[in-house]
């Protein structure tokens, strides 16, 4: 078979598998476009912004006139935000460890074990994701204050060490674990709790990696609740943080955008090196409900 022909049947080949350009495909991928540019806009915005100077803020023109990064120098060079960063990353951290380990471990046992009012527990639990957090706010601070957890790493996490919406995700996914694993577990003679570290855990990887990163994204962005328990500085999380430092500023928004655009760095690599986790568990749970 000659060049000529080889490329002749690939060229029938490639006719054959195109796909036709329809105007409801156009439609459709400028609709993506344009949703696309307007969710990017703020971030492009906020960077813009960082490296501008004060007389340039508000400007409409995206590309500074004169770009600098005497913002981010600044912004570094003060102390209280590497406290911030800490917080943020202490406080996100373990309380996702937390919420992982528990929730895991109330899903499985809601699943794997047969008892007396097991669904009424699990209605229970589910029924905490209708009430909205604005309502539990005053008695969360009520408690924070009786049992003196104001102004301190707990009393900013004890909200969130579990949710509801966590075991009711890992109880989905222990439904996928075959029974029999767990028999042959038993009958090699491992306990309850090494059956579920062992050999249930390794096998809802997906959803595991799903919850941390939810879970670890929501503590790193939380505003209303540590604004509301904490009042000493050195406890301030960035998102608290930056508020204080925009009224200490007199609203110097280079500053502001600047702070803001370091503190996303965290979420963009949580997002880039672990997105695959992110869609594979959305779409198991989509699935599995």
């Amino acid at each position: 078979m000659t060049a000529a022909t080889i490329a002749a049947t690939e060229s029938r080949a490639e006719a054959l598998y195109r796909k036709p350009i329809r105007p409801g495909r156009v439609v459709t991928w400028t609709l993506l476009m344009m949703g696309g540019i307007l969710m990017v806009m703020p971030f492009v915005y906020m960077i813009s912004t960082s490296l501008k100077f004060p007389h340039e803020v508000y400007e409409l023109s995206l590309i500074p006139k004169e770009p600098t990064l005497e913002n981010y120098f600044f912004v570094l060079e003060d102390g209280r935000f590497f406290r911030w960063f800490l917080n943020s990353f202490v406080i996100a951290t373990l309380t996702t460890i937390s919420v992982v380990f528990f929730d895991s471990l109330v899903g499985y046992t809601l699943c794997k074990f047969k008892f007396r009012g097991r669904y009424i527990v699990f209605i229970a639990i589910l029924s905490t994701l209708m009430i909205p957090t604005e309502m539990l706010i005053i008695p969360w601070y009520l408690m924070s204050k009786t049992f003196g957890w104001l102004d301190t790493y707990w009393g900013i996490m004890f909200p969130g060490i579990m949710t509801g919406f966590g075991t009711f995700l890992m109880k989905q996914f222990f439904e996928t674990v075959p029974d029999d694993f767990l028999d042959a577990a038993r009958i090699d003679g491992l306990n309850e709790f090494q059956i579920w570290w062992e050999i249930a855990m390794p096998l809802v990887t997906p959803a595991l990696s799903a919850l941390a990163i939810f879970v670890f994204l929501g503590n790193w962005t939380a505003f209303i609740w540590p604004l509301i328990v904490t009042t000493d500085y050195d406890l301030y999380t960035i998102p608290v943080g930056l508020a204080s430092f925009a009224v200490e500023a007199q609203v110097e928004w280079e500053l502001i955008m600047t702070g803001a655009s370091l503190a996303t760095i965290p979420t963009l690599l949580v997002f880039l090196f672990f997105q695959r986790y992110i869609i594979r568990g959305v779409v198991l749970a989509g699935l599995k409900g």
